[in-house]
């Protein structure tokens, strides 16, 4: 029994978005004691009244999801703040999802209590984490999608950056 060209050609077609995938689930390898995966459930990161336009960072003893907004006249235009502080390979705030708007000014602040590389897939921004000093990655949010932000040594999610 032969296959018809024309029964063949869907699987053909769908081969390179499949290598294409896992290429891109396995750029960015972590070590194998990386913990299981967290629930994506939605995290709140709007706050009530907009903060000052100058905050200081986060200790990491204290709980870090904060986000805040610059005064501005229009949402797209304010810098969403995201603090996550990592202790004891526990992320603070837990994982989750964080929501921004394409063109949105995103600024993330990280204190570590290990040193490591923090790194967000997709957008390819990377900040060195030193014991105890905040790192911050400042960027415009000028692609839709999902983008996950991690740990490089530790292996840890920090959060997903969901642009809209």
């Amino acid at each position: 029994m032969t296959i018809a060209p024309a029964r063949l050609r869907p699987l053909l077609a769908a081969l390179p978005l499949g290598v294409a995938l896992v290429m891109a689930t396995a750029a960015c390898g972590g070590s194998d004691s990386a913990a299981p995966a967290q629930s994506a459930a939605p995290v709140s990161t709007e706050s009530a009244a907009p903060a000052p336009a100058e905050s200081a960072p986060a200790a990491p003893s204290e709980p870090a999801a904060a986000a805040s907004t610059d005064s501005a006249d229009s949402a797209d235009s304010a810098v969403k703040e995201i603090t996550v502080a990592v202790a004891g390979r526990k992320v603070t705030p837990p994982p989750g999802r964080i929501e921004v708007t394409k063109g949105q000014t995103v600024r993330i602040t990280i204190t570590s209590d290990a040193a490591d590389e923090a790194h967000l897939h997709g957008y390819d921004k990377e900040a060195s984490l030193k014991p105890g000093t905040p790192a911050s990655i400042e960027f415009v949010a000028d692609e839709t999608g999902l983008f996950e932000m991690e740990t490089h040594e530790s292996g840890l999610q920090l959060f997903q950056l969901v642009v809209r």
